[in-house]
Parts: structure tokens; C-alpha cells; sequence
């Protein structure tokens, strides 16, 4: 029987797992993380050894696109549902109607279910659906209900700035849900760089002090998973939302104010204009020529009618976006009413920017090491969690193709890590035969 264990080895490395997981049929975890504004190149004037280490022990791109809209809450739930904005319909930061007039800030929209709730299931409950257990850690649309289905963790997202020690507090009941409880997937926010981005402008100093408290805490990170023991079967994904550039101001630029183009009383019968690079205006009853004529005039940016929207938007189909959007260009805030805008940085502008590229980082058992992957889609990330998760998919838009060659698995071999399971346990009988 010495033939056996040479045998064992080699199946579970075509399997791609370590021989005791596939023995046993049990499947890796995954951790998704999420830093708002983290853009593409924040590590690159700053030093990073832990996020360096990262890339050379699992996987990175060189930048993702996040989608049209290069907003918290749209790229969010495009990460955890796979779906284009025009199909999952979160289709700003702010929970508005524009029958009512109704506007509701980022927070309170965060557990209204009737604002995430729109027919498109989100990872969790695909997963849970599968026999999985998940939990959510501030992550947004993590603590609504769908059809009536809730995460089976939640902790909603506390607005009020954190500090390094309550970082690790967060981390440290993260991967308790991991360690003790048994969680498949759990997914946690944290709500910086991007405040420091909006409030001090992406080349602030401060901006890169932050960056050295993300890299302290995901070293702390990957020390506790060690020390856990959880190495050998937790993935992570760390990616973000959007990137950030800075805002341009007078006297260097004339303010975009859009009512010195329209009289937005008697055109617009709802706006949002005053929400860094995008805006949205519903136009009064047979006015919608009169408004898109008017800001085609306006200098440094774009006003699109909706049904008439670039088809790489992935927008036009939305049911609850207005009939008007305008896209300013980068760097120009959108100003209704000169209102007082104190943000030194910004996004919501083009996706096809630079600025608005954000970051993918991966490592654990199921990824290659030191690869260097070409940039893709943020709509991507949707499959590869569910093949990492082996779980069916939801309906998606995006495609395991892209990201599958991030893996160790890729290929035919994943259809077959059941079966090898049953093989090698039935010759680990035979060898005590």
C-alpha cells in the first residue's frame, strides 16, 4: 500500500485544496473587505509593507472600474450582487422619490428595505439559500431585508469616525463569527480613506496617514488570522467602491452653479445637484427639451437624457432614475444654488476616469501567489465569490472568465473536487484494509 499516500498527495493537489479539506468535503470561508475610496494608486506614494506583503502571498490587480454610478451605495451592491445599477436600481447614496420630494441622507437609507429591495438578491442570501451562514459588518445594504430574507448577522455601520483600536475591536468579531461560529461569509466596511479624501483632498498628508493606519490594519488582520488558525481555509478579498480626486475650486475655476443656466423653480420639478460629480433632475411636464438645452450649455460637463445614455453606462433600463442626469467633468463639483460645498475631494464622476479606479487584493488557500493580474470590472468580483464559496450564482452580469485565472482552481478542475473528496476517502478505507 505504499503507493496510497504518494496518490492521496497528488489528487488533492490536482484538487487544489489540502488533502485534509478535501478528504472531508468541507469548504473554504470567505472574508470580502471593503475600503470606501480607496483609489488604485493611494499605495504608491506611501509605504505599505503590509499590503505589500499581501500582493506577494495571494493576488492584485492593477486597478478595477467600479461602475456608472462611482457612488458608495451603487458600487456596494454592484460588488455583492453582480448586477449593473440599472438592474439592482440603488441608484444614488441618498434614498429619494421624486414624486414626494422625498431625500433621505446615506445613513438612514442603510436599513430601509424598500430602497434595496428591488427583486435582485445579494450574495448573502444566495448563500444562505445554499445552506451557508453570513453575517454583515457594516457593509452597506447588509441590514435590510429581501423578500422578506435578512442577514443572518448584521451590525449596522456606526457613522461616527473610528479610531485603530476600534478597528481591531471589528476585526476581532469578525473572525470570531469565523473561528467560533462557524460563518461562511462575512463582509466588513470601513469608512475610510474616504472621509479623509472628501475632507482634506486625496494629496492631503493626512490622506497618506491613513493609508499607513489601512496597512497597520490589515497586517493586524492577517496576524490574527494566523494566530486563529484559520490560514489553511479563509479567503480575502480587499477591494473598494470608488476612487477620489480633488475638487476644483475658485479662484482657480469658475463653480459650476446650474442656475445660472436654468431657472430650476419653473423647469425641474426634483433635483439632487449639489452631490459631487452627478446629478439628477426629473424636469417639469413637457420641459425635458427646455432643460437639456439649457445645461448643453453649461460649460465642463455632460447632461444626458436617460433613454439616450452611452450603453456603457449600464443605466438606461433604470425604472427609478430620472428622465435628466449630468455628469460633470472631473474634479467640478455640481452646484444647484450656490450652496456651500466644503469638500476638498470627491467622486461620482466618469468611471472611465482614473481618479474614480479603486484596488483588488486577494490571498488564502484558494488563490494563486505573487500574481499580477490586467484591470477589470468591479461586476466580476460577483462570480468569483460564489466559486470561492462553491455556491450556484444568482442571476449576474458578470463573468467567472475574467476573474477565474486569479485562482488556483480554474478550469475543469473545481467541477471535481467532490468527486476527488469521495475518491480519497475511499482509498484512505482501503489503506487500512
Amino acid at each position: 500500500m505504499d503507493w496510497i499516500l504518494p496518490l492521496l498527495l497528488s489528487l488533492s493537489c490536482a484538487a487544489g485544496v489540502p488533502l485534509s479539506r478535501a478528504a472531508s468535503g468541507q469548504r473554504n470561508r470567505l472574508l470580502l473587505i471593503s475600503f470606501d475610496g480607496f483609489r488604485w494608486d493611494y499605495d504608491r506614494d506611501v509605504e505599505t509593507p503590509h499590503l505589500d506583503q499581501l500582493g506577494r502571498e495571494g493576488v492584485r490587480a492593477k486597478y478595477i472600474s467600479p461602475p456608472m454610478l462611482t457612488m458608495t451605495s451603487p458600487s456596494h451592491f454592484t460588488t455583492i450582487s453582480g448586477r449593473w445599477v440599472e438592474d439592482h436600481e440603488v441608484v444614488h447614496n441618498m434614498m429619494y422619490n421624486a414624486k414626494t420630494n422625498l431625500k433621505l441622507p446615506h445613513q438612514k437609507t442603510l436599513t430601509r428595505s424598500e430602497w434595496w429591495d428591488n427583486g435582485v438578491l445579494p450574495l448573502w442570501i444566495t448563500a444562505q439559500n445554499q445552506g451557508l451562514k453570513t453575517g454583515s459588518f457594516y457593509f452597506p445594504g447588509g441590514a435590510v431585508n429581501y423578500g422578506g430574507q435578512a442577514v443572518n448577522r448584521v451590525v449596522v455601520e456606526d457613522p461616527r469616525p473610528a479610531n485603530e483600536t476600534e478597528w481591531k475591536q471589528n476585526i476581532d468579531t469578525v473572525l470570531s463569527w469565523f473561528s467560533e461560529e462557524d460563518f461562511h461569509l462575512v463582509t466588513l466596511y470601513f469608512g475610510e480613506p474616504d472621509r479623509v479624501g472628501h475632507q482634506k483632498g486625496p494629496d492631503h498628508p493626512d490622506r497618506k496617514t491613513m493609508i499607513r493606519l489601512i496597512d497597520r490594519t490589515i497586517g493586524y488582520l492577517r496576524e490574527s488570522i494566523a494566530r486563529l488558525h484559520l490560514s489553511d481555509s479563509l479567503n480575502v478579498i480587499l477591494t473598494s467602491d470608488h476612487g477620489m480626486t480633488t475638487v476644483k475650486k475658485r479662484p482657480e475655476v469658475e463653480e459650476l452653479v446650474l442656475n445660472k443656466y436654468l431657472n430650476l423653480v419653473k423647469l425641474n420639478s426634483f433635483e439632487i445637484l449639489d452631490y459631487g460629480g452627478f446629478g439628477i433632475l426629473t424636469p417639469r411636464p413637457g420641459k425635458e427639451q427646455d432643460v437639456f438645452d439649457a445645461l448643453s450649455k453649461a460649460p465642463n460637463l455632460t447632461v444626458y437624457k436617460k433613454n439616450e445614455f452611452p450603453e456603457s453606462f449600464h443605466l438606461a433600463k433604470s425604472k427609478r432614475l430620472p428622465p435628466i442626469v449630468v455628469v460633470a467633468d472631473l474634479g467640478f463639483n455640481l452646484n444647484s444654488r450656490f450652496i456651500v460645498y466644503v469638500n476638498k475631494g470627491d467622486h461620482g464622476f466618469h468611471n472611465s476616469e482614473m481618479d474614480m479606479k479603486t484596488i483588488f487584493w486577494a490571498v488564502g488557500p484558494d488563490f494563486k501567489k505573487n500574481f499580477l493580474s490586467e484591470p477589470f470590472d468591479s461586476i466580476h468580483i460577483y462570480p468569483l465569490m460564489c466559486k470561492v464559496l462553491q455556491i450556484d450564482p444568482a442571476p449576474h452580469n458578470g463573468s467567472l472568465s475574467v476573474t477565474e485565472k486569479l485562482l488556483l482552481l480554474h478550469g475543469g478542475c473545481q467541477r471535481y473536487r467532490v468527486s476527488v473528496a469521495l475518491l480519497l476517502t475511499l482509498l484512505c478505507s482501503l489503506a487500512l484494509i
